[in-house]
């Protein structure tokens, strides 16, 4: 039996769908969907926008972005031919009483075409300041009325600050229940994240080990090598402690920190996740420049490219204090991770693009072997590897080959490109599918976005009433200013960039 047998008809309306994020991410998460047959028999892409597309007209531009940003290459004309039957375009105006009425009309034609109902996703692939309009108006028509059959799929950003996040949430919640809501971060649909909850939960050769008697200090590197590209606008009002350590990186903190769920559900996970973030210490005064450090590139090289500076950009004040890199050292205060340092550090214009986690263990408690046969005797570590590599590392200790007792690090590696045969599916491959068989699991619920913004408010509103007149402070190029290595080195250490093959 094929995948898509067991699978409840589904009708997606994307609210933006002549887009960029329609044409690069979420038509051709779709399409290799529909090749790997994991899409129902009965399902329909809506295409809503102001463009003047037909049908035709539309099927063809999103065919030209499959062609360009699709995993699976150009598409071939059979499988193309039965993929853009399922896609329709309407002609919409977000704030136009009568677009929500065609849109009902439709969804109903096609209802009655398959004759059963359907599941009804609704991705709001626009600007955060129209998901107001589109939530209340969907509301209005009593589109998605039905809370079992019917879900909306909401971008970050979740607001701009704490208070903005509790704005949304109150109003997404008075109009559509909470299970009903799929707050989407693409950092969540990666493999390795996934792999996370496997490695930690289904091995119990980790999870004893995991904790502060064992794990010195962890790290958490997400970097880029580009700059802001065409977001300047939008970035400039962000920045890296918005833009990427709020969501991403708080994400991949609390998967690494989290206590052992008791089931594997949507909501045992996300009550896990949730108590890291009500555990994380929270800072006040001076503590929070004692424990971050913010950053901005100058010009400089990357990959032997000329790169220009964060205030050249387009869109980007000449005179920004905008930080384009952020390092924060976070502690738990729990049981588990009592004083043990989680230092956090994204930056654009980096050497290097990473999402790494490494987890840093203690060094053995008693040295039994001669000094001048270990002289690179080093502690255990796990390296995780979430992209653009993904796979984990295991270092260790192991006797040289020879007649001599000498020690040396080895690693074992565990590699997704070199284990299996299929290309890893993309994060918007992974997410859409959970949204149309309704798991919430990789989805933050609003108490989790809240919390989040609890954390790192007391460094936006420092950083925002204490501007800074050292920016630019770090060549484009380079690992981010000097000040982020002596913030780790003030405990003894020093970030690790290595990631696995």
């Amino acid at each position: 039996m094929r995948n898509s047998d067991n699978m409840t008809p589904t009708i997606i309306s994307i609210f933006g769908g002549s887009g960029d994020l329609t044409i690069r991410k979420l038509v051709p998460a779709l399409y290799n969907l529909y090749l790997g047959d994991q899409l129902p028999e009965h399902f329909a892409i809506l295409g809503l926008g102001r463009t003047e597309y037909s049908d035709e007209e539309f099927q063809d531009y999103l065919r030209k972005g499959l062609d360009e940003f699709s995993r699976n290459g150009k598409t071939k004309e059979e499988d193309w031919k039965s993929f853009q039957d399922k896609i329709h375009y309407l002609v919409s105006d977000i704030y136009d009483d009568k677009s929500y009425e065609d849109l009902s009309g439709k969804i109903q034609a096609i209802e009655k075409d398959w004759g059963v109902e359907a599941n009804h996703v609704f991705y709001f692939a626009i600007a955060p300041h129209f998901v107001e309009t589109v939530a209340t108006k969907l509301g209005s028509h009593k589109l998605c009325s039905e809370k079992d059959r019917m879900r909306i799929v909401v971008e970050k950003p979740f607001g701009n600050n704490l208070e903005s996040a509790k704005e949304l949430n109150k109003l997404l919640t008075n109009i559509f229940e909470e299970e009903q809501i799929y707050r989407i971060d693409h950092y969540l649909g990666k493999e390795a994240v996934q792999n996370m909850l496997v490695f930690r939960f289904a091995n119990i050769l980790f999870e004893p080990v995991w904790n502060r008697n064992f794990i010195e200090h962890v790290q958490i590197t997400g970097s880029e090598t580009v700059g802001v590209e065409d977001r300047g606008g939008y970035y400039d009002k962000s920045g890296a402690l918005k833009d990427m350590i709020q969501n991403h990186v708080l994400q991949l903190l609390c998967f690494t920190a989290m206590e052992a769920p008791v089931h594997f559900n949507a909501d045992e996970i996300r009550n896990r996740k949730v108590d890291v973030l009500r555990a994380i210490r929270t800072y006040s005064g001076k503590e929070v420049f004692e424990n971050s450090v913010r950053g901005q590139y100058g010009k400089g090289w990357i990959k032997g490219e000329k790169a220009i500076s964060y205030r050249s950009e387009t869109k980007v004040d000449p005179k920004s204090n905008t930080e384009t890199f952020a390092a924060i050292r976070f502690f738990i205060d729990n049981w588990r991770w009592q004083n043990v340092p989680f230092y956090v550090r994204t930056g654009k214009r980096m050497p290097e693009k990473m999402s790494v986690i490494t987890i840093q263990f203690r060094s053995v408690p008693h040295q039994m072997f001669p000094s001048e046969t270990s002289e690179h005797m080093v502690p255990n570590r796990i390296v995780i590897s979430i992209s653009p590599s993904t796979g984990i590392k295991i270092r260790f200790q192991a006797k040289k080959m020879g007649l001599d007792m000498n020690l040396k690090p080895a690693e074992f590696t565990f590699d997704y490109s070199g284990l299996y045969d299929n290309e890893q599916p993309e994060a918007y491959e992974n997410l859409l599918h959970d949204v149309m068989t309704g798991d919430a699991t990789l989805f933050m619920r609003s108490d989790e976005v809240e919390e989040a913004w609890r954390v790192v408010m007391p460094f936006v509103s420092a950083w925002e009433k204490h501007q800074t007149s050292s920016f630019p402070n770090y060549a484009a190029g380079s690992w981010g200013p000097e000040e982020a290595e002596a913030l780790i080195a003030e405990d003894g250490f020093h970030w690790i960039t290595l990631t696995p093959e």
